[in-house]
């Protein structure tokens, strides 16, 4: 396993040593190991989102409609 050193300011800094000292990783490297996965996740999620985007093809609603339905959406709640 290659190691690597990182330089961050101490604000987090201390938000890493506290997610340690909560018990919810075993230390720094474990967390930092734990984000690079999660953002790998999501790069991945996002670009099978934009893939199936593209697949769908081309909508027949208009940028109005589609507007329109976003903003009656959130009227409903």
């Amino acid at each position: 396993m290659a190691t690597m050193n990182v330089s961050l300011p101490d604000g987090m800094r201390e938000w890493v040593e506290d997610r340690t000292k909560s018990g919810d990783y075993a230390n720094t490297s474990d967390y930092i190991r734990d984000l690079i996965r999660h953002d790998k996740e999501r790069r991945e999620a996002l670009k099978l989102a934009i893939q199936d985007g593209l697949n769908s093809g081309v909508s027949p609603r208009t940028a109005d409609d589609i507007l329109a339905a976003a903003k009656a959406k959130l009227k409903d709640g």
